[in-house]
């Protein structure tokens, strides 16, 4: 279109005339509607809302006028005025659903200073303003969203870098103090690590559904409740398999009580009811100089946890002592693991086993493998046949457990001397 003024009437008078006429008086009476409408911006500084949030309210009304007299849409110019304003509301942290209700809130005032005067005969320009006015709001609603969104994002990817090299630095035993002030953050006393293993989600194997794409989704879940779960800052570094948390507490390590780490096991079965997937973690506190030990320790219980084939949850050193300390390499290991080397090749017996003595009984055993009870019933003969030691026997179940546990924990030693540097 040209820039010929369509010349738009109201109350027998130019539009775009009357308009400019009372800008100044009209956008305070914006700003006064929209501080009395959004509570947000109540509650900033007199001088921003006097002096920023008018001018950019004076600017888009100038803007909107503009677009009344030609007929066009607002410059990249004018446009840019208005995602650089967004940006400046990002950085302050308001909602952008509050900020572009500001802009819709405008207009509102603009139009119901106007409409008490319309006459008969200037329907039709009410008709075309109504119409311009919804192009306006089509072309600076995107601009408005697209400066907060890039300022938010560019904010989100400045402070995770901060959180980044935090957890890094603390996992190195590194001071971590600048990275916290950078992150606009502050060390807690304590932290506690959990090493965690996550399953996959249902969606992860179904057939048609992109599994980078169901795992993405698992881990944001995972992420976003466990930040809801957590008073402070959370730090991660976690992919859908697994990975590493820091949860700040208050307490010293020392002083986190049993039902601290109650609380902790509810968070993490609530964290893996909403990821949808299981979830079995290694957990251990220490003060910020000592967390580089605690996340070993954290890994290596989740590794004898899942090594020992115990089911989702929580662990802790005291929860796991026996199988950890047998599965510290020596020649008492390789002793125990060698009572069970009879049933290699056998995994059916093993499975057995490992069943018959956390299920406690023949029955439950048979319940859980699918089988008949007399045939768990010739299982463990047959393991007591080439072991030299009976299942049943309530001498022998210790013995039992620590050379599973023993057997395991070689087999895991081997497979990593296997693996390729």
């Amino acid at each position: 279109m040209d820039d010929k003024d369509p010349g738009f009437l109201i109350g027998g008078r130019p539009l775009t005339e009357r308009l400019t006429e009372v800008l100044p008086s009209l956008a305070k009476a914006v700003l006064g509607e929209i501080v009395a409408r959004i509570p947000e911006y109540g509650h900033l500084p007199a001088e921003e809302l006097s002096g920023d949030i008018t001018q950019v309210i004076e600017q888009n009304m100038r803007s909107f006028i503009d677009t009344l007299r030609t007929g066009r849409t607002p410059t990249r110019e004018e446009l840019g005025f208005l995602r650089e304003s967004a940006a400046r509301r990002a950085e302050e942290g308001i909602p952008i659903d509050i900020v572009l209700t500001a802009y819709h809130i405008g207009i509102q005032v603009v139009w119901a200073s106007l409409t008490p005067d319309v006459r008969p005969e200037e329907v039709t320009d009410v008709l075309a303003v109504n119409a311009l006015t919804l192009r306006y709001l089509e072309m600076v609603t995107p601009a408005v969203g697209a400066g907060y969104l890039d300022e938010r994002r560019t904010m989100f990817d400045d402070e995770r870098s901060a959180r980044h090299t935090m957890l890094s630095a603390l996992l190195d035993g590194e001071p971590a103090d600048v990275a916290a002030g950078q992150a606009g953050l502050r060390l807690a006393p304590c932290y506690v690590v959990l090493a965690a293993s996550v399953g996959t989600h249902p969606d992860e194997e179904a057939t048609g559904v992109d599994p980078l794409i169901a795992g993405r989704r698992k881990l944001r879940r995972l992420r976003v409740e466990l930040e809801r779960q957590i008073r402070g800052t959370v730090l991660t570094s976690l992919t859908p398999e697994g990975g590493i948390a820091l949860l700040p507490c208050e307490s010293a390590a020392g002083e986190l009580s049993i039902q601290d780490w109650s609380r902790l096991e509810r968070v993490l079965a609530d964290v893996a009811r909403t990821a949808g997937a299981e979830v079995i973690a290694g957990a251990a506190a220490a003060e910020p100089a000592r967390l580089p030990a605690a996340a070993k320790l954290a890994q290596d219980v989740l590794a004898v946890a899942t090594g020992s084939g115990k089911p989702p949850g929580l662990y802790r050193l005291d929860d796991v002592l026996l199988e950890y300390q047998l599965s510290r390499p020596g020649p008492a290991l390789d002793r125990l693991a060698t009572r069970l080397e009879s049933l290699d090749g056998n995994e059916e017996l093993v499975q057995t086993l490992e069943t018959f003595l956390r299920r406690g009984g023949r029955r439950q055993t048979a319940t859980a493998l699918h089988v008949h009870p007399n045939t768990v019933d010739y299982r463990l003969r047959r393991i007591a046949d080439l072991t030299g030691l009976d299942p049943t026997r309530l001498e022998h179940i210790a013995l039992l457990n620590a050379a599973l546990s023993a057997r395991s924990a070689v087999n895991v030693h081997r497979a990593g001397k296997a693996s390729p540097p």
